[in-house]
């Protein structure tokens, strides 16, 4: 995996450590599994133990530089307005391959709630939250209680997943939209009523406009309208044109608007995003034995098996998740994310194969256990140890001085092909201080010369365009990011002000990922800098 090898992860474990979890994971797993709560009480059972699970990892670093693309997007909402943001999207904001729900929702939050990290992982933490319950009661609907409350509990062992929902992106999200979907379609086409119906096409119009790959995961509503037409065939299929054809008016009618926008992301996407797909793969085995726990997988497995012999045709919902993955081929995790409930469901279904419900859900409760102490004992100390957890140390740092503007400068990465003022959008994340960049002219390179890369978007945002201001008579502190520890001041940066020194240096490096962020303070020799003990409150390896 190219976020959390365990070949990287498991690089500073102990193995006394890690006997530790496992054996506290048996025990822990033991206990729980002679618990018996009342059905009516699955969803809020889940709701709580899902949401506590991931508050740990609220103190994860922002790990994947796409981050800065909602970041400057969700900026334009609370700065110029809901208006300014719809119509300069695409041309004023830069939309790369992005569609705008999910930049409009952390928008909003920005304006309500302050340009604040916390604000956005409750926001995506509740989701993930609802996603689970969405997934039991999606369980319940296609089979019983017991097998939804299983497939809620089981989405709860896949590591990566986990790491994902604290971070400001669109996957999770995009998970529980899809999820939503499926619910609200299966309920409208089984039981009708036009509130129903209206309420599943509202939930696939903003699926559409989530993410342009939901679009093809979205084909599994067609196959739940197959798999529900066993009886009142005729009543199902017009339900089903009524959500269908609502949901494609309201998108065709909003992507309309922006036409030549959707159409020149569709090719980027055809030409850049799909062949990419082929040089940045990862294996099926990383995906389903080891950022998923391997008793997911195994019993998936089974439910396939089990689901063929009893002739079940409702396990085709659950098992769009495989079908998907044989029919698209995509072998990079983060792109089949938001399936994983339908995974976490054909694992459910293959695991009522074991009889004894105790066994059973101890089976489940070890899947769990050892996740979370995979993601926060092993996982989280390694996010933390790299370079990205350099800005948030930084952006706290920032937040004890006395200047309410801190310029930025930026140096050129030495092994990555990535562009270093991406990292800005980070910082500011991090921080409460206005920033004002310092553009630095540095050689950009040739297009031809990252038109394959990964990070290829990075050198196709005007950062300068969010973070310039006028300049100031009085000197104000300068944060340089860099790829290496600095010891002096870039010129340009040092232009408006004689002498500048190091007041404070992030340097922290895993030694895992090319791309790096080294963040130096840098202060003039007559400015106050801060009375507070940074070090007290938090407390790290850097100088």
């Amino acid at each position: 995996n190219t976020l959390t090898s365990w070949r990287w992860v498991f690089e500073r474990s102990r193995m006394e450590q890690i006997v530790l979890f496992v054996v506290g994971g048996l025990a822990i797993s033991l206990f729980l599994s002679r618990i018996s709560f009342p059905e009516r009480w699955y969803p809020a059972v889940l709701f709580l133990f899902s949401f506590c699970a991931v508050l740990p990892l609220w103190g994860e670093p922002e790990m994947l530089l796409d981050t800065s693309r909602y970041v400057l997007q969700a900026k334009q909402v609370k700065t110029h307005g809901v208006a300014f943001f719809f119509r300069e999207w695409g041309s004023g904001i830069r939309a790369w391959t992005d569609l705008p729900l999910v930049p409009f929702l952390y928008g909003v939050i920005f304006n309500y709630l302050g340009e604040t990290r916390p604000a956005i992982q409750l926001f995506t933490t509740v989701l993930f939250s609802i996603t689970v319950v969405l997934t039991e009661r999606l369980g319940t609907a296609l089979w019983n209680r017991e097998t939804g409350f299983i497939g809620g509990l089981l989405l709860l062992g896949m590591p990566y997943l986990l790491i994902q929902v604290p971070l400001m992106l669109v996957d999770v999200p995009a998970m529980f939209l899809l999820t939503l979907s499926a619910f609200t379609f299966l309920r409208a086409v089984e039981e009708g009523g036009l509130p129903r119906i209206l309420l599943s096409a509202g939930v696939v119009f903003f699926a559409i406009l989530t993410k342009y790959s939901l679009w093809l995961m979205l084909l599994v509503l067609p196959l739940i309208a197959f798999c529900s037409a066993r009886e009142n065939g005729k009543t199902v299929f017009s339900r089903s044109a009524a959500v269908l054809s609502i949901a494609a008016l309201l998108s065709v009618s909003v992507l309309l608007i922006q036409y030549d926008l959707v159409m020149e992301q569709l090719h980027l996407l055809r030409t850049y995003q799909w062949p990419g797909l082929r040089r940045w793969q990862e294996s099926f085995s990383s995906t389903l034995f080891f950022q998923t726990h391997p008793f997911v997988s195994i019993f998936a497995l089974l439910g396939i098996y089990t689901a063929i012999r009893a002739r079940d045709r409702k396990f085709l919902i659950a098992g769009w998740f495989a079908v998907f993955l044989l029919m698209v081929r995509v072998e990079r995790i983060r792109y089949l994310l938001p399936l994983f409930p339908f995974f976490a469901l054909m694992a459910s279904y293959g695991l009522q194969w074991v009889r004894d419900l105790q066994v059973r859900r101890f089976i489940a409760y070890t899947a769990v256990t050892a996740t979370l102490f995979l993601v926060i004992g092993v996982y989280l100390p390694f996010l933390n140890s790299t370079s990205m957890a350099n800005l948030r140390h930084a952006g706290r740092y920032l937040d004890t001085l006395e200047s309410d503007l801190i310029g930025i400068s930026v140096l050129p990465q030495r092994d990555s092909s990535g562009n270093t003022e991406i990292a800005i959008p980070l910082l500011d994340l991090y921080t409460k201080k206005t920033l004002r960049y310092h553009k630095d002219d540095f050689m950009e390179p040739e297009p031809e010369a990252v038109a394959h890369s990964s990070l290829r978007f990075t050198w196709e945002y005007d950062i300068a365009a969010y973070y310039a201001k006028p300049d100031l008579a009085s000197p104000f502190p300068v944060a340089v990011i860099s790829s290496e520890a600095i010891t002096t001041l870039p010129r340009r940066a040092a232009d408006s002000v004689a002498r500048f020194f190091a007041i404070r240096s992030f340097s922290r490096d895993s030694g895992t990922y090319r791309y790096r962020t080294v963040v130096t303070i840098f202060s003039a020799d007559n400015m106050a800098v801060t009375a507070h003990d940074f070090a007290r409150t938090c407390p790290d390896r850097d100088k």
